[in-house]
């Protein structure tokens, strides 16, 4: 993979999940070793990331996190990576969390000079543009595209998700790519970039337009746009067996690790997505 070891991209991975998390969110606290976010009811940064990387995590610090979220109508939720402290683990279980997915986290080196194309070529008659996050028609435009496969095709971008992605794109940190069938945006995902390591993210193609190598090209474009920020290690985390899964490997990414989400339901507390 590179001089880099599993736990060393984990490390670096965890820490700029959470970091971005706390970029897109309204509010955020740092918690055994990693931090919590929220936004309101149906964000999906209602949660805590990057915890139990750092060594034993004490009790209080996961009744701190439940209270977090329970105070404000949440379901408590985090995501634990399997190279957690096993100490958090025991506490998330003698505090009723259970198991909601699974989560594979694949990666690939970076070298200078390499050069990044889709594996089946470019697209015909689709061109790409970096959003310009000042062109607010545009940022409207990728915030669509980008979200069109987290929800029902036709349905409109849930404003919890539309403000969480804007507020990804406002930062320095964040670069976007749409792909545009002439003028009509057909899909976009996100570049977000930590220290030494970044991560795409939120991509999405119109159902019209899926099977064209469109997902492929998002990827190259951003593995060079992660070169020329300076990256060492590129991710993507993907459930296990999805198409996102096999694009990916196309394009040299392989497992590095798995992580879990967890949740602790109760009653009036509202699902985190």
């Amino acid at each position: 993979m590179s001089q880099l070891s599993p736990r060393d991209i984990a490390v670096l991975e965890e820490r700029r999940q959470a970091e971005c998390t706390v970029a897109a969110a309204l509010v955020s606290e740092p918690v055994a070793g990693g931090f919590m976010s929220v936004s309101g009811p149906g964000s999906w940064t209602n949660q805590a990331c990057g915890l139990g990387l750092a060594g034993p995590v004490a009790e209080a610090e996961v009744d701190r996190l439940v209270e977090f979220y329970a105070s404000r109508g949440i379901e408590p939720k985090l995501e634990v990576c399997a190279f957690a402290d096993e100490t958090l683990l025991a506490a998330l279980a003698a505090r009723g969390f259970v198991l909601r997915e699974f989560e594979a986290v694949l990666a690939r080196p970076l070298t200078a000079g390499e050069a990044f194309a889709p594996a089946l070529g470019w697209p015909a008659g689709i061109t790409f543009a970096r959003v310009d996050r000042k062109d607010r028609a545009q940022v409207e435009a990728f915030v669509e595209a980008s979200t069109c496969g987290f929800r029902p095709e036709g349905a409109p971008v849930p404003e919890a998700l539309a403000d969480a992605s804007r507020r990804m794109i406002a930062e320095a940190r964040t670069e976007c790519f749409l792909a545009l069938d002439g003028a009509a945006a057909v899909g976009g995902g996100s570049l977000d970039v930590g220290e030494g390591v970044a991560a795409l993210l939120g991509t999405s193609v119109r159902a019209s337009h899926r099977g064209r190598g469109i997902q492929q090209a998002l990827i190259a474009l951003r593995l060079q746009a992660a070169q020329a920020r300076g990256c060492a290690v590129v991710c993507i985390h993907s459930r296990p067996g999805i198409p996102t899964e096999r694009n990916a490997a196309r394009m040299g990414f392989a497992l590095v690790y798995h992580k879990v989400a967890l949740v602790r339901p109760g009653p009036g507390l509202e699902p985190s997505p």
